[in-house]
């Protein structure tokens, strides 16, 4: 009897969620062959260390990668790196590439991933304006981060300020215009903020709130000599960083019939509307039952927690995503650890201080915890990873007493 020929897995993209679901394949001894397609030269990495010690120079690109290719290679799996998949037949279950190849699946994952949100603005296209999202553009950015330089930086987010405080550290002179009221408006709340803007004023960044750009003016040869404002003026520039977001990557879902919202829409399995396709990470929408609506993340728990929720389903085991999201930032000497989304809260207690060495902020709705941001105070997140896991309720007064231990909070059902 002739052996039954292996079922194959083609993954499209080279993240952190690609990188998470061929891992956990690998741990989980995933039987069938399993080819991933990634764009980039490199195998699956993470990326938050581009606007970070990588950018700064503190760490090799080896260090990015999540395993080395070989590992990969020696179970028996596929990279095809350097080559786009452009096209899905879901009828034949066939991707066409980049390379004018073929690839036939069985089982198919889009891990695309998210792409910068350009700024369309007269002058976007000079010299010396940067966009950060993989490893070429970290060492572009790199290349020009010389001390005295003058880097504008558009866009008070964390990929933003993470890159002021990796420049400045390298003696360049930064100026962040930020069109909110104040920085990080869209994931914190302003204790936060504020916090964050003392610290980077401290260290010379030159913070501009409520600033809109429209525009980049030429210097010499095409090369962008300034930031036009809207208020009226030019800030003078030698490098600009645009940081204004992302957008899922939905074209290739969508030019094959998938439907996409914001995302690719996937359930709580991470199943897509075809039976034979998933998706996981920042280029989908998904349902988690954590959450009574459909949500979109872009974080690297959230890439692994998908990642671990599809190897589940390709192995034939239904394991629904059901964790809190959490997110982190590495600013100068300031580590800040979220969990949970602070939108639509209706009380906020602070534990500490901003003048002391750590500090929390806990948002509560109708009584219950949230999320949590912690600055430099590890247990404070580590303990509402908990708290809002279970929607705990909890007395304000109880968060806010020194005298009281964080760890005796998550020993009951409700706190009051």
């Amino acid at each position: 009897m002739a052996n039954q020929q292996k079922e194959t897995t083609v993954i499209v993209g080279g993240g952190h969620a690609a990188g998470a679901l061929l891992t956990t394949l690998l741990q989980k001894k995933y039987q069938q062959e399993v080819i991933l397609v990634g764009e980039e030269p490199h195998p699956p990495y993470q990326r938050p260390p581009l606007s970070k010690n990588y950018l700064a120079g503190e760490v090799d690109q080896a260090s990015l990668y999540l395993k080395p290719r070989s590992v990969y290679e020696n179970a028996g799996h596929q990279l095809r790196l350097g080559v786009r998949a452009e096209q899905i037949d879901r009828d034949n279950r066939t991707i066409s590439l980049s390379d004018q190849s073929t690839l036939k699946y069985d089982r198919l994952v889009l891990a695309t991933g998210s792409h910068v949100r350009s700024l369309n603005a007269p002058g976007a296209d000079l010299e010396g304006i940067y966009y950060l999202h993989d490893i070429a553009d970290s060492d572009a950015l790199r290349e020009e981060l010389l001390p005295g330089k003058r880097l504008v930086i558009v866009g008070g987010g964390y990929i933003g300020l993470e890159v002021a405080a990796s420049a400045t550290k390298k003696g360049v002179n930064v100026t962040v215009l930020e069109a909110a009221e104040r920085l990080m408006q869209r994931v914190t709340g302003p204790e936060i903020s504020e916090f964050f803007y003392t610290k980077h004023s401290s260290a010379g960044v030159d913070l501009r709130l409520n600033t809109a750009v429209t525009g980049f003016e030429a210097g010499d040869q095409g090369h962008v000599a300034g930031v036009t404002l809207a208020s009226g003026g030019t800030v003078p520039a030698d490098i600009v960083l645009v940081s204004v977001g992302v957008v899922p990557e939905t074209a290739l879902a969508e030019a094959a019939g998938l439907p996409c919202d914001d995302g690719i829409i996937v359930d709580e399995f991470t199943r897509t509307e075809d039976p034979a396709i998933l998706a996981i990470g920042d280029c989908t929408r998904h349902r988690n039952l954590f959450f009574e609506k459909m949500q979109r993340l872009e974080s690297v728990a959230n890439a692994v927690d998908q990642a671990r929720t599809a190897a589940a389903t390709l192995m034939g085991e239904e394991k629904p995503y059901n964790s809190a999201p959490w997110f982190w930032s590495n600013q100068y000497d300031v580590r800040l650890q979220m969990v949970g989304l602070s939108q639509h809260h209706d009380q906020r207690v602070l534990r500490g201080s901003p003048e002391d060495k750590g500090f929390a902020v806990f948002y509560l709705r109708d009584g219950c915890v949230i999320a949590v941001d912690a600055v430099n105070l590890p247990i404070a997140f580590m303990v509402g990873k908990t708290l809002v896991q279970q929607r705990r309720q909890v007395n304000p007064e109880m968060l806010k007493d020194p005298d009281i231990e964080l760890k005796s909070l998550v020993s009951g059902q409700s706190i009051n």
